[in-house]
């Protein structure tokens, strides 16, 4: 199995049953969020979204790779952790760079809304601003 497949796999369980393998294992990872080293902090970060986000899906809707890059286009969804569980959609891309072993050494996501756009979602009648 090559990695688009890995990858295509995990994104449609995702968070669920991650393939951490394909990761070397001091990847940078970096989102509007975090920013960090490490496939054990990934982990992590994978693990606090399995814990804390109800009902999480990744819809991916394109993935290319282009020589040692792989870029895929995608909405990750949830219900927050709030009493009333609104569901937050938060459309994005992730830019993936490979080594010569074909593992991940860089993953950075961008989001195609603010941060301030997810957190409007938390509210009735609310919904992510595309740029």
């Amino acid at each position: 199995m090559d990695i688009i497949e890995i990858l295509q796999q995990d994104y449609q369980r995702f968070p669920l049953d991650q393939t951490y393998s394909i990761y070397d294992k001091n990847v940078y990872f970096k989102d509007p969020l975090n920013e960090f080293r490490g496939v054990e902090r990934y982990r992590l970060m994978i693990g606090f979204i399995k814990t804390w986000f109800i009902d999480t899906q990744m819809d991916v809707h394109d993935m290319q790779r282009a020589g040692d890059t792989i870029e895929t286009r995608w909405t990750l969804s949830f219900n927050a952790p709030v009493p009333w569980k609104p569901r937050i959609a938060i459309p994005g891309k992730s830019e993936l760079k490979l080594n010569a072993e074909e593992l991940i050494v860089s993953h950075i996501d961008y989001w195609n809304c603010s941060r301030l756009d997810v957190v409007k979602q938390l509210w009735p009648g609310k919904s992510a601003k595309v740029n």
